[in-house]
């Protein structure tokens, strides 16, 4: 089964996907936030024949739930609604952007490059995390 990560943000969504064997994320994408972004995903969805949805959950560093997550909370209650078919898992997402920019630093990016994918790789690194945890549950 493919899955499709994400990494939720105000005004732009980072896309991965993973391999059909459901082992590695690749960055996929980047969606502006607004009111084509379901319709977007869903299609998407069907296209690539996601059987699953990982959304990032953004918790603060002692664990709870801030305004960010109730926003992912409420983003992936109307994902559900709009792609039924599709199982959806919230994820723990925390200094997966942090990550992602040394990544792309460490990839010899600049600043400018990085802005166009560094909510493909949080989402990918999002997305990794969760299927080493499938390996490791396996």
């Amino acid at each position: 089964m493919r899955w499709l990560g994400i990494d939720h943000g105000d005004g732009r969504i980072g896309l991965s996907i993973s391999d059909e064997l459901a082992c590695l994320a690749h960055p996929y994408q980047t969606l502006q936030s607004d009111a084509r972004v379901l319709p977007e995903i869903g299609r998407i969805v069907e296209r690539e024949r996601i059987g699953g949805i990982v959304i990032g959950l953004p918790k603060n560093m002692d664990g709870t739930l801030g305004q960010s997550a109730a926003k992912a909370k409420v983003f992936g209650d109307e994902l559900a609604r709009a792609i039924p078919a599709a199982k959806i898992i919230f994820w723990d997402e925390r200094l997966t952007t942090v990550e992602a920019q040394r990544a792309l630093q460490t990839a010899g990016k600049s600043t400018k490059q990085s802005k166009k994918i560094i909510d493909q790789v949080a989402a990918q690194i999002l997305l990794q995390s969760y299927l080493d945890s499938l390996q490791w549950s396996a």
